[in-house]
């Protein structure tokens, strides 16, 4: 039996005329994440990605891992084709799902035409091989070739244990069981490139993950500031950045020697404005990394009112330090809904590692929830040293390339 993979489209179908730019770039995609794994076919016809195998012994469980990750596909199955005969239909759908119908109960078949020249309709092909899946009227007819071949089996459209599900396609009958949701969204890098703030924590690797899911390729920056964060807590925004990139693909981490501007706002600002003012003058150091690299915004894991630096005056005044839009996917979300995306993409039990990262240093210990623009540009009038700090941070700056095939080997 020959095996492939089959990538079902979600958001893209709605596409109009650009359409085929989506569907080239997940293709292009597709081709690169199964590289590793040995030389397949990709192609899409009828809004469904074919990723065939063109060498033998293939691991196909390795491979239908990799591109379950890539956004795009709204949901995926490994399936089995064979010639549009309906005795050949029947015969390899028992070989191939045999064992699956061995462990359960209830089945149900369901049949999808999507080759009109072929003779039967959908509710014939159902039929013949197993239950239709649209009429109540036709419980008596029973799939008599599976019935037979497990005869403890019985039909349960409704709340079947599993699915059979047949697809008449242009090429040949395409048999498999349940699809498996995919990620969803549109493949990355079809939405433009932005510079994700990547801090240590929970949120920002979440956030990442979400613009990602939008289309955005991605890079990231973290603001490293020795001897206040050691190099554990590097390694530690390393390995986040690793565990991200099987959603967003090969990526760079700038890592930004930030010592120096962070000591001299703390001894020259008033300390209840000192967690904004980091914000700003970490922001428009991003900025200078973000145009250099070509990126058209920023990102971060700001939600509303989660801290004193999130709350909406405070956001203002930050927004207010450069130029570059700012996203911030997880504004509305709550903490649980973050950490469950967290766990989902495997960040969660990194991210709560106890390393200190520069955001979490010479924290004062009541900010100011709701400063005022104008303060917040007076106290910078008042620190002319500065922008040059800045400005030599941003180009003391480490790029670190980050490749999806990389291991993560940072065990905390």
């Amino acid at each position: 039996m020959r095996e492939i993979i089959l990538g079902y489209q979600g958001e893209m179908s709605l596409k109009g005329l650009n359409r085929n730019q989506f569907e080239t770039a997940l293709m292009k995609i597709l081709r690169y994440r199964l590289k590793t794994v040995g030389k397949f076919r990709v192609y899409c016809t009828q809004s469904t990605f074919y990723m065939e195998p063109e060498e033998e012994g293939l691991d196909m469980d390795l491979a239908f891992e990799r591109v379950s990750k890539v956004f795009g596909l709204a949901a995926l199955s490994r399936a089995v084709v064979c010639e549009k005969d309906f005795d050949t239909i029947c015969q390899t759908a028992e070989a191939y799902l045999g064992d699956d119908l061995r462990g359960i109960r209830t089945f149900k078949v369901e049949a999808r035409r999507a080759d009109k020249s072929f003779p039967m309709t959908s509710i014939q092909l159902s039929q013949y091989v197993g239950f239709p899946m649209t009429s109540p009227e036709l419980m008596r007819e029973l799939g008599a070739y599976l019935l037979d071949k497990h005869n403890y089996l019985r039909v349960d459209v409704r709340n079947p244990q599993f699915k059979v599900i047949v697809e008449i396609r242009d090429f040949g009958a395409y048999i498999h069981g349940p699809k498996v949701p995919g990620e969803g969204g549109l493949p990355v890098g079809t939405s433009g490139r932005a510079l994700n703030m990547l801090s240590g924590g929970i949120d920002s690797p979440v956030a990442a993950y979400r613009m990602a899911k939008r289309g955005l390729a991605l890079d990231h920056i973290h603001f490293a500031s020795p001897p206040y964060t050691s190099e554990r807590a590097r390694l530690k925004v390393k390995a986040l950045a690793q565990l991200v990139s099987v959603y967003t693909g090969s990526t760079n981490l700038f890592v930004v020697p930030y010592t120096k501007p962070q000591e001299y706002i703390r001894d020259n600002a008033p300390d209840v404005l000192f967690t904004v003012l980091m914000r700003r003058s970490m922001m428009r150091i991003a900025n200078l990394i973000a145009q250099k690299q070509g990126c058209a915004a920023l990102i971060t894991g700001e939600s509303l009112a989660q801290v004193a630096s999130q709350t909406v005056q405070a956001l203002q005044c930050t927004d207010a330090a450069q130029s570059l839009p700012v996203l911030r996917p997880l504004i509305g979300m709550d903490k649980t809904e973050i950490i469950e995306t967290a766990r989902h993409i495997g960040t969660f039990e990194t991210s709560i590692l106890p390393y200190e990262d520069c955001c979490t240093i010479f924290t004062p210990p009541h900010p100011k929830i709701r400063p005022e623009l104008a303060e917040i540009e007076a106290a910078e009038a008042a620190m002319p040293g500065l922008a040059q700090l800045e400005a030599e941070a941003a180009e003391q700056t480490d790029r670190l390339r980050i490749r999806i095939t990389d291991e993560v080997e940072f065990e905390g």
